[in-house]
């Protein structure tokens, strides 16, 4: 089938939540849908140089040296590479996006919040990685999380139900071609004879 529309998760995640009623109007979702730049806030900050402090090592002094120990332990050993690039055709929608690293049998994605509710990552897109990375070997999505006083776990198999991300996607055409008017962001869609891959597409 070919290939109509380009998705990544984080984007699936903010659909998810205004389907949920989570404080979200339309026109924010298609700013978000249209990568309206917006200011990094302190904890996305914050966020991304605990990332850089775990992987990389750089400002580990910023953090709880427990916390950085503890994290780190979670981690796979070896950890075979890291942002690694995964996409995955559903239908006529190819799914894309970057895991932070992967290990041998594993993928993890390093999380912070500043508060931690167990589950909290069960319908994730994110989780669709999986079935992206299987030809690697990868049999099991780990989300290691912190709220910087403790740190957690939540793991996902190959097993794990996906049909409820399988229908937000399916409702996410739909929110698309009612709205595709006001839709800037062509990489989105994907024109006939077009190449799918997203890496090889523009940025906008």
């Amino acid at each position: 089938m070919p290939v109509h529309y380009r998705f990544y998760p984080s984007l699936l995640n903010v659909f998810a939540r205004y389907l949920r009623g989570g404080n979200l109007s339309v026109q924010e979702l298609i700013d978000s849908i249209n990568r309206v730049p917006t200011p990094t806030t302190a904890a996305q900050e914050r966020g991304i140089s605990f990332e850089e402090a775990i992987v990389k090592g750089t400002d580990e002094v910023r953090f709880d040296p427990a916390i950085i120990s503890k994290v780190r332990k979670l981690l796979p050993r070896p950890i075979v590479d890291t942002q690694v690039y995964c996409q995955w055709e559903i239908d006529d929608v190819l799914f894309y996006g970057y895991v932070d690293l992967i290990g041998k049998f594993k993928a993890v994605d390093l999380k912070t919040t500043s508060s931690y509710q167990p589950g909290r990552y069960v319908h994730n897109h994110q989780n669709l990685y999986l079935h992206a990375l299987k030809r690697k070997g990868i049999k099991l999505m780990e989300y290691v999380i912190t709220d910087f006083q403790d740190v957690y776990v939540e793991s996902y198999a190959l097993t794990h139900p996906i049909e409820k991300q399988m229908e937000e996607i399916r409702l996410f055409k739909e929110f698309l071609e009612e709205h595709r008017p006001l839709i800037t962001d062509k990489k989105i869609f994907v024109a006939p004879g077009e190449d799918a891959d997203a890496r090889r597409q523009p940025e906008t």
